[in-house]
């Protein structure tokens, strides 16, 4: 594996792959990885000739100065299990290479960036996102750009965001890795004390409590999340948002027919996090 800083530097070792036709794949990270990351660059290993992943903590996309400075970093250990992974090519620039002194473009996707994380982080979240990831597809050009289930908004927007603006490539979203309690993999986990572990595990069950009402034939949208909530505030988690909203376009459901997204936001101590369940009205997982 080679670690790149530059973007000159990588777009000119891809410049002969993509001559001859390889297919590349890109893993767009903010490090720290776990399973959750590895399932990805494994997924690229497996469908691509060329696999790039970026490590790069994008400032722009931190609301606070303090989130960004708690965010867990570990390059080193991080390029390891890249190379493990199979990764020929990691992407670390510095902040400077990225945004360049003068750097005066911001990329918005409007619609579905308002709402749930547009809404408790503002608007600006999503614009960092969506500005960097747009810097990174034209920089490495990449066939697949792989993303997790576990960002469901995140993943929706980038969707958007390369329909709307013709990027040649598809994006590829893949199942959320959880931990054997159900808890799903997160760079953030590594912030919480181990009392705050043990409570965050309501989040997932939440989820799990919202599909079990599904599937026993609650199609009540709001008593569905009342039964998730309630869950969440019986281990002392209290949710920033519970709601059950359409997979497609991220608008709130009255009433359940066919598949719906569940999706949780919550502060557990002073680390948010966020998780998500496609639940279908036959009761399938």
């Amino acid at each position: 594996m080679r670690t790149m800083r530059t973007i000159a530097e990588l777009r000119a070792a891809l410049t002969e792959p993509r001559r001859a036709g390889r297919r590349i794949g890109l893993v767009p990270t903010m490090g720290s990885f776990h399973d959750g990351h590895l399932s990805l660059m494994r997924q690229a290993r497996q469908e691509c000739d060329e696999v790039v992943v970026s490590l790069f903590v994008n400032p722009a996309q931190f609301n606070e100065p303090e989130d960004l400075s708690r965010y867990p970093r570990n390059e080193a250990g991080d390029a390891a299990q890249a190379a493990d992974a199979g990764v020929d090519f990691l992407f670390a620039p510095p902040v400077s290479e990225i945004y360049p002194p003068g750097f005066a473009t911001t990329v918005s996707v409007s619609g579905i960036t308002e709402r749930l994380e547009g809404a408790h982080r503002g608007r600006e979240h999503f614009d960092g996102v969506t500005t960097v990831v747009t810097k990174l597809l034209n920089v490495v050009g990449p066939d697949v750009a792989y993303f997790g289930q576990k960002d469901a908004q995140q993943a929706l927007v980038i969707q958007r965001l390369v329909r709307d603006l013709d990027i040649p490539v598809m994006i590829e979203v893949c199942p959320t890795v959880r931990e054997a309690d159900g808890m799903a993999m997160s760079s953030r986990n590594r912030l919480l004390s181990p009392e705050e572990r043990t409570r965050a595990v309501a989040i997932s069950r939440a989820l799990d409590r919202a599909r079990a009402a599904v599937t026993a034939g609650e199609r009540d949208a709001a008593k569905v999340a009342e039964q998730a909530r309630a869950e969440m505030t019986s281990d002392g988690v209290e949710p920033e948002y519970v709601e059950l909203v359409s997979s497609d376009t991220l608008t709130p459901v009255d009433l359940i027919d066919g598949d719906v997204l569940a999706v949780v936001a919550a502060d557990v101590g002073a680390t948010r996090l966020i998780d998500n369940q496609i639940i279908t009205t036959n009761g399938r997982p």
